[in-house]
């Protein structure tokens, strides 16, 4: 491939895994280049408005964890939203076209499947049967688990007291005597000015 460069990506179209949605429901289509502040902004102000009972977030290969982030976001920013998530691959097409034309190397075409994401997010209920339902309010419940076993793990470990010893120390000289033991070393201090052995 080092003789070729990438002339464009073609995503397929792919129509949302949800049946039932309202035609002027938002979509949220998270790149990777997307700018979180830009996507929330958006999403917040169409949530927080009483017209809109549903958004739809969408992401492909690099944006899923972009859109996973954004999602939680909302979620903590606009209380009570129920969640459907669907996984699934999106088909991608890209067109390399050779460095050199007159090499004689024909374009190439490429078909890749790369994961994607969609969520809905609904201020209404939605099927609790559904794979990948979350009701609204389940992340506080893990958060304060997860909050309870942090507190319990920290209140057992035992802290350092102590820069660890046994580097080397700011004279430049060594912790650990060379000669004898360690009990000979205790009884002859050293003091800075001395000439060492």
């Amino acid at each position: 491939m080092e003789n070729y460069r990438k002339a464009r990506t073609v995503e397929l179209p792919c129509p949302p895994p949800f049946t039932g949605l309202p035609p002027d429901t938002p979509e949220v289509k998270v790149k990777d280049g997307s700018k979180i502040r830009n996507l929330m902004g958006f999403a917040i102000g169409r949530m927080e408005s009483e017209a809109a009972r549903h958004i739809l977030f969408s992401g492909t290969s690099k944006a899923v964890a972009k859109t996973i982030s954004c999602v939680e976001i909302l979620k903590r920013r606009v209380k009570g939203l129920h969640q459907l998530t669907r996984l699934l691959y999106r088909h991608i097409e890209e067109q390399w076209e050779p460095l050199v034309p007159e090499a004689g190397l024909d374009i190439l075409t490429v078909k890749r499947n790369v994961p994607a994401i969609w969520v809905l997010l609904s201020k209404d209920p939605l099927d609790t049967a559904e794979p990948g339902y979350q009701a609204p309010g389940c992340f506080d419940t893990l958060w304060a688990q997860a909050v309870k076993e942090e507190a319990g793990q920290q209140g057992q470990r035992r802290k350092r007291q102590g820069g660890g010893g046994g580097g080397r120390g700011k004279g430049g000289k060594s912790s650990t005597p060379s000669r004898g033991g360690r009990k000979e070393a205790l009884e002859r201090p050293q003091s800075r000015d001395a000439p060492q052995e």
